[in-house]
């Protein structure tokens, strides 16, 4: 029957390499109708059924669904409407599996318990639009309602969360780190009180004596760090003349200085952007609070 053109289902399969019974169930759902059958009412095909077959290997092949590729034969999608889509279903997927790969690398590597994993997991799952509302509804509370530089607060919110595809397992603990850290309860009333004071001196008309720039700060905190790897102690000679610098660039007295500062400083808030680094691939700046507490105790001890 095959030296005709026309084919019965084994001999389908033999050209194909699929079983007969593959073959008979893409019949029976219509994506494969008989071009004929015999007496006794056995299918056959012709050679445009052998290629319809073909192709609909190809596209099952490719991933498409049996009504996706009904779809594409029957002409009512175009194969390329259909590639897109599908790409865009296989991208999801990806990207679902290569989260899943940095939970599990993480859970090696941190030997992870039963609640670190389904932690991990479900963090690990959020979208990047879900992870930013994180950060934003943060942030909307603790400074709802206070008076804030505005171009202090877009910088603070400008900073998202931003995890790859496919991340390592620092940057997945980072982001799970960061996470937690921003829905405790105890940071979120600390930052709230840096924020409070920040408006009451606004509210007041108060100068906003805080460093006045990044290379301001950058070159306290060098001083310090310089005097703190010489072994001065703050009440030093050397943590006398950095008091002095900071105090003087202020404007204000070393124990208004050192409240300043010491109200903007906590480890925590510092370790907020070293997780937000980490995450995005940012690169790491020394850790400022030792520094600055050394420079408040310096501060301090020239206060008496």
């Amino acid at each position: 029957m095959g030296d005709s053109g026309v084919f019965t289902i084994g001999e389908l399969a033999r050209r194909t390499g699929l079983t007969t019974r593959t073959i008979r169930f893409y019949s029976d759902e219509g994506l494969l109708p008989p071009a004929d059958r015999t007496y006794a009412g056995y299918r056959l095909y012709d050679s445009a059924s052998l290629a319809r077959l073909e192709l609909l290997r190809t596209l099952r092949e490719l991933g498409l669904g049996l009504t996706d590729a009904g779809e594409a034969l029957a002409g009512r999608s175009s194969v390329a409407d259909l590639a897109r889509r599908h790409v865009e279903l296989l991208d999801e997927q990806i990207r679902v599996l290569r989260l899943r790969r940095a939970v599990l690398r993480a859970v090696a590597k941190n030997e992870s318990d039963l609640n670190e994993v389904t932690l991990m997991k479900n963090l690990a799952a959020m979208s990047d639009e879900e992870r930013r509302q994180l950060i934003d509804e943060f942030w909307d509370e603790v400074t709802a309602g206070l008076d804030i530089n505005p171009d202090f607060d877009a910088k603070m919110r400008s900073a998202k969360p931003e995890l790859p595809d496919d991340p390592t397992p620092e940057q997945l603990q980072a982001w799970i780190e960061l996470a937690e850290l921003v829905r405790d309860k105890d940071f979120r009333r600390r930052i709230r009180e840096m924020g409070e004071s920040h408006s009451a001196a606004r509210d007041a008309g108060e100068p906003m004596s805080a460093p006045s720039s990044g290379q301001e700060w950058f070159e306290w905190t060098a001083a310090a760090a310089s005097a703190m790897e010489a072994g001065h102690a703050p009440s030093s000679p050397a943590g006398q003349a950095v008091a002095a610098t900071v105090a003087s660039a202020m404007g204000v007295s070393p124990e208004a200085a050192a409240d300043q500062l010491a109200t903007g400083t906590d480890p925590r808030a510092e370790r907020y952007w070293q997780l937000m680094a980490t995450i995005n691939g940012w690169p790491q700046v020394p850790a400022q609070t030792p520094r600055a507490e050394w420079i408040i105790a310096a501060l301090r001890a020239a206060a008496g």
